[in-house]
């Protein structure tokens, strides 16, 4: 089942389109590679085979560099909020592309922010990724709005947000997202397991519009999002998988170099284990793996992790 979504611009224009009028060019970026597993789970609200989440905090920097984790779920033990933590916190939110910089990073910008993870009533500072993935000439996807709106929003500038996807719902991942969907009335994604998490975070007031599970497609702007189901750091964590850029969202399940932790420890290290060697590291070797704290990696990188991390289960 697919959600389909297009610039409200477009939409508006469609008309036009139809007698020759006119564009929504795709991203100067191909890497096109096809993978991704399915699964599912059930939920109440609109399912586009998709989940939804969202939330804020603080700022920090902008960079190419990739992401932090937390989540929140009604079954496991994560009503905590954001897991992986990052170095120190910078300042100023610093914007720039992902990967090495080189155009067909124009793609996908990383907003780094700095705040405080809340997990089992306890506080850690971290760091925190915010990526902005280009859809089309128009509008762009915001995949985990940590602590700052405003330097998100500063960072997508005039273009329309057309999703904004939470990978789960600790605060480090939801944070901003109710904010940052507010300026153009964009849905918010996140999975139904992960809205105790988000109660916690933002009440019952603020719902998430969209249900994503794992084995769901969305079609937004020029792009198809595959959504992983990568349960471990939280019962409904899934990951975005985006083959035309050859790029997943990894959420706080895989970090660069280790697997992701809430807080300081792990919620369910087998799991966790299953979701990363059966799901992302079955997908292409050189799909770029852009986490919610930290630096990017790649399948291959991570692969020769994996025994690691089994012997220390």
């Amino acid at each position: 089942m697919f959600w389909k979504r297009k610039g409200k611009k477009q939409d508006g224009d469609a008309a036009a389109a139809e007698s020759g009028g006119v564009s929504t060019a795709t991203v100067d970026e191909e890497r096109a590679e096809t993978a991704a597993p399915a699964e599912s789970a059930e939920s109440e609200q609109p399912k586009a085979g998709t989940e939804a989440g969202a939330a804020g905090s603080e700022p920090v920097e902008t960079a190419d560099a990739a992401g932090t984790g937390e989540d929140g779920e009604e079954d496991t033990a994560s009503d905590a909020a954001a897991g992986e933590e990052a170095d120190a916190a910078p300042a100023e939110p610093e914007r720039g592309g992902a990967g090495d910089g080189s155009a067909e990073d124009s793609a996908i910008r990383l907003v780094r922010t700095a705040g405080v993870l809340h997990v089992d009533g306890e506080e850690v500072d971290v760091v925190s990724n915010t990526w902005i993935v280009q859809a089309d000439d128009e509008g762009v996807i915001v995949i985990d709005p940590a602590h700052d709106a405003a330097a998100v929003l500063e960072a997508v500038g005039d273009r329309e947000i057309y999703l904004v996807a939470c990978t789960n719902g600790y605060n480090t991942h939801i944070g901003a997202a109710v904010e940052v969907a507010a300026r153009d009335e964009s849905p918010i994604a996140l999975h139904p397991r992960e809205l105790r998490a988000w109660r916690k975070v933002h009440g019952i007031e603020h719902r998430p519009d969209m249900e994503v599970e794992g084995g769901g497609h969305l079609e937004v702007g020029d792009l198809e999002l595959e959504v992983l189901p990568t349960p471990g750091t939280s019962s409904g964590s899934v990951s975005y998988y985006i083959p035309e850029l050859g790029a997943v969202f990894s959420g706080d399940i895989l970090l660069a170099g280790r697997l992701g932790t809430v807080g300081e420890g792990y919620v369910d290290y087998t799991t966790q284990l299953a979701s990363v060697g059966e799901i992302l590291l079955s997908l292409p070797p050189d799909t770029r793996v852009l986490p919610d704290s930290g630096e990017e990696t790649t399948v291959a990188a991570e692969s020769k992790n994996f025994d690691d991390w089994v012997s220390a289960d």
